[in-house]
């Protein structure tokens, strides 16, 4: 069995100050000083890592977990999986092209179980939630996060919680319910947050999202599922992109895919990491960057068809990626922009991504990056989570007579 370089202790992203595996209260809540601080940071796990031993393969287990050795987990743990990651990179040359890209890729995160890249996190948090042996999991979400902490608790037999609001998408809702989870909707978001912290508090349910208000990031364990979308990237590239973009809200993603980088600098696989870029709604990390403060958001906010990534608010661990990689946050346009974008990918590339994925490309377009740049965007979840906006902008289907003059006469009408 591969080694385990987790020392089994937790640190402040902010602060470095040291917490104990579990400490359950600080899940989701974030480093006590730094919240007295009026920064408030999360805290995630703290790994001894060998520099220069390579990237370590555990080829006996299932999905991400051949990267076990590099996650938050006791080596006897066993893996709750349903087979994700090793999602495909698929190069877009029609959009490098028109952009100038020496290389565009998209990590397309809807290949996994439940065709968003929620599953990475939902599946080590989950195996940790089992490792803790706590009685039921709850999360706050919109949709993906908790469509796939509600398949992975359900594959551990564990119940599960959804706290939403009610104006998610019906097949969103339909996804978190088909998994078993035990749904409820509250009337202002806030709210769930407040829920979940009674519920950890008064019955030690494990929180697999954040609860603390400004929000620090989702679970830390489930947090370094996502440094495997940067081994995988690395390998399949076979090199270190220029840049990647990641759709970002609270940035657990943009924050454990760093961290998977910085592993590879150390293990000897990489040179050097990316620079990372947040792909952001409404613009809190690109505000607190410009003003060098610790605090992103909130800032203006209103309803969005990039509902996965529409927060008033950033994280600390999001800046601090971005700062650590010299990256930087771009505020995305308006919603026809995504809109028109998510149908411009569908025709260049024929990947239908959700509207949050779709920013991702419309930032790399906004960066003007130097000519012959290698850019990866990770496309987080799919579009068929709500066709409802998209097929809002798209003309009726006509219905003809079997005849191709009928054929004919109809399609010249689509094409004015």
């Amino acid at each position: 069995m591969t080694a385990s370089y987790y020392t089994g202790s937790l640190a402040c992203v902010r602060c470095a100050a040291p917490y104990p595996d579990p400490s359950l209260p600080l899940v989701g809540r974030g480093c006590p000083a730094c919240e007295l601080d009026g920064a408030p940071s999360n805290v995630l796990p703290v790994y001894d890592v060998p520099r220069g031993a390579g990237l370590p393969l555990a080829g006996d287990q299932p999905g991400l977990f051949r990267h076990r050795a590099l996650l938050p987990l006791r080596p006897g743990t066993p893996a709750v999986s349903l087979g994700e990651g090793g999602t495909p990179l698929v190069p877009l040359e029609r959009t490098a092209a028109r952009l100038g890209l020496g290389g565009l890729h998209v990590k397309d995160e809807t290949r996994n179980p439940t065709w968003s890249y929620k599953d990475r996190l939902a599946s080590v948090a989950v195996t940790k939630a089992v490792e803790l042996g706590v009685e039921a999991v709850v999360v706050a979400s919109t949709g993906n996060h908790g469509a796939a902490v509600a398949a992975y608790a359900a594959r551990a037999g564990l119940p599960c919680v959804v706290l939403t609001v009610a104006s998610v998408p019906e097949a969103m809702k339909t996804l978190m319910q088909v998994y078993g989870a035990r749904v409820v909707a509250l009337e202002h978001a806030p709210d769930r947050w407040t829920l979940m912290r009674e519920l950890v508090e008064k019955r030690g349910w494990l929180a697999l999202s954040g609860h603390a208000a400004p929000p620090v990031g989702s679970i830390g364990f489930g947090v370094d599922g996502y440094k495997t979308i940067a081994y995988e990237i690395v390998s399949d590239l076979g090199a270190v992109p220029d840049v990647v973009v990641v759709p970002v809200s609270y940035a657990d993603g943009l924050a454990g895919i760093q961290r998977g980088f910085a592993d590879l600098v150390t293990l000897g696989v990489a040179p050097h990491m990316p620079r990372m870029i947040a792909a952001e709604r409404f613009g809190p990390h690109a505000g607190a960057l410009a003003a060098g403060t610790d605090t992103p958001g909130p800032v203006p906010a209103d309803a969005t068809v990039a509902f996965s990534i529409g927060s008033p608010y950033g994280t600390y661990q999001g800046l601090a990626a971005l700062r650590a990689s010299g990256g930087a946050a771009v505020p995305v346009g308006d919603d026809t922009r995504i809109l028109d974008a998510q149908r411009r990918l569908g025709r260049e590339s024929g990947l239908y991504l959700e509207a949050s994925s779709v920013t991702a490309v419309l930032a790399v377009e906004e960066l003007g990056l130097p000519e012959g740049s290698t850019v990866v965007v990770v496309g987080t979840s799919t579009g068929l989570k709500d066709i409802g906006a998209t097929s809002a902008t798209l003309p009726a289907v006509p219905v003809i007579e079997p005849t191709v003059a009928a054929m004919d006469s109809a399609l010249e009408t689509a094409a004015r």
